[in-house]
């Protein structure tokens, strides 16, 4: 690599760095802090919600977009392509929110119930988008009205969820399944739900550790599937049954969803790519890949 690349490649290192920053911190601690009114003001002006929503992000941060050359190119090369403003219908209409009902429920140490966005309140809502210059450019996502999603929370804190994110990111993973299928991770069950709906999956085995987990699936969830009869519930260690009980499965597709987000993926990530050699005639995927290999 020439000096010219290596210091390009430098500096677009160090904005990723300079906005996960940013977005860390505003995602951890003032998800909220954007409301309607501010909104409204700017895109009076014949603005788009989005870059109404961006324009007041950048100022919290502390970017002149206007004067500063630098904090230009940034709003340019990032933010211009980083915030979305996503229709609550859309997401209401998908088959799993139509068709499964999530009571307010506790069982042991987990409560399953719905939270909620708040209007304007930002969250992730895709895989991180990579560029050919190599910027990462985190995906957040608004709504302009509140937005109610299931979740199961352990220990008060929430764990697992279905929300926008979720389901962008496991369509690919939908899509790509057929025959056997399994799944590491239950959650919700809403990969369980959305594959056991195609015609051509024939069984689900879902792998998971958590009884409690397990309990508020089997009793509020499943039987709420159409076809409950494709799915097989294993209660294992997700790495111990990769070692055992997959080779023997004889499994056409399996998905990995064993984290909480890239922090505490990659190392898992990684653990469970080695166990592919096992079942050499098996396609695997791995919820949120695209996002945890920008980090390796």
């Amino acid at each position: 690599m020439d000096r010219s690349n290596q210091v390009s490649s430098d500096k677009v290192n160090r904005e990723n760095a300079k906005v996960f920053a940013l977005l860390s911190h505003y995602l951890n601690n003032a998800s909220d802090f954007i409301n309607a009114e501010e909104i409204k003001d700017i895109a009076d002006y014949g603005v788009t919600y989005e870059y109404a929503f961006t324009a007041i992000l950048t100022a919290a941060f502390g970017l002149d977009i206007v004067d500063h050359t630098e904090d230009k190119e940034l709003f340019n090369n990032y933010f211009s392509k980083m915030v979305h403003r996503l229709e609550v219908g859309e997401y209401y209409n998908n088959p799993y929110y139509k068709n499964i009902k999530i009571p307010t429920v506790n069982i042991g140490n987990s409560e399953l119930k719905y939270e909620k966005y708040k209007p304007f309140e930002g969250f992730v809502c895709d895989d991180i988008l990579r560029t050919p210059e190599g910027r990462q450019i985190p995906q957040i996502g608004f709504f302009d009205t509140e937005f109610r999603y299931p979740a199961v929370l352990e220990n008060g804190r929430i764990w697992m969820t279905i929300t926008p994110n979720e389901i962008e990111t496991m369509k690919e993973a939908v899509d790509r399944a057929s025959g056997n299928v399994l799944t590491y991770g239950l959650g919700l069950g809403y990969y369980a739900y959305m594959v056991s709906e195609k015609d051509d999956v024939a069984s689900i085995t879902v792998v998971d550790s958590n009884q409690d987990v397990i309990d508020l699936f089997k009793k509020y969830i499943l039987p709420q599937f159409k076809y409950a009869h494709k799915v097989k519930l294993v209660k294992a260690d997700a790495f111990e049954y990769a070692q055992t009980g997959m080779p023997q499965g004889k499994f056409d597709f399996v998905f990995t969803d064993l984290w909480h987000d890239v922090s505490d993926g990659i190392d898992l990530y990684l653990k469970m790519k080695k166990f592919e050699k096992l079942c050499p005639d098996t396609a695997f995927a791995y919820w949120i890949e695209k996002s945890i290999l920008c980090y390796l």
